[in-house]
């Protein structure tokens, strides 16, 4: 099959790379409004970006055409745009549930704290309150708001400088988290999720 995505519907070329482009890491992405309502979000357009200075990206969609539906741009990224920070916290498999449950549509103004029973924490160096369920958490400041299309299914890459990172001691050991102490879930095509227990070892060629 070859596919011109130029020729097809949005919903069409958003199939292939959500179905191709597996496992993809979730961003689970706590904000605050200007008016200090919170806010918690996954995102699995998500990944690290670099080590120096520590960066991570994440892009909320534009929501596609629906009845009644509230407008093009996300909680989230309304609220990164007018405070200029966020906090990533990484799904484990114990949180996935309660994870999936902010992942409704919700009016603004819904705290998935209270939604997924999940608990707030207070970061150290932003404002966006940490989850203490997850076992690690990245506090970011706002680098650059890429805006790529304005279309529904379009999106916006959100570029965040790491400020500090909090991660479980159970988990790390000489800076190395142990991923099946971990154990992080991925994101799949359609509903479904996966886990990072079966793996294998290569070693990079020296040349």
């Amino acid at each position: 099959m070859i596919v011109d995505p130029g020729g097809y519907p949005a919903a069409v070329a958003y199939r292939l790379l959500i179905g191709s482009v597996v496992p993809r890491p979730i961003g689970f992405v706590s904000t605050v409004s200007l008016e200090g309502a919170n806010n918690l979000a996954p995102f699995s357009f998500f990944n690290a970006v670099c080590a120096e200075p520590p960066t991570v990206m994440f892009c909320p969609n534009n929501r596609p055409p629906a009845p009644n539906h509230r407008g093009p741009v996300k909680d989230t990224l309304a609220n990164v745009r007018a405070t200029g920070e966020f906090v990533v916290n990484i799904v484990s498999e114990e949180i996935a549930g309660k994870m999936n449950l902010c992942s409704g549509d919700y009016p603004p103004g819904v705290d998935e704290f209270q939604v997924s029973g999940l608990t707030p924490v207070p970061s150290g160096l932003v404002k966006p309150p940490r989850v203490l369920e997850a076992r690690v958490n990245m506090e970011c400041k706002v680098m650059q708001i890429v805006p790529i299309s304005d279309k529904p299914l379009g999106g916006t890459v959100v570029l965040g400088h790491v400020v500090r990172f909090h991660v479980d001691d159970a988990i790390v050991e000489d800076f190395r988290i142990d991923p099946d102490k971990l154990q992080a879930v991925g994101r799949m095509g359609g509903n479904e999720y996966s886990r990072t227990r079966d793996r294998f070892e290569m070693i990079r060629p020296v040349v």
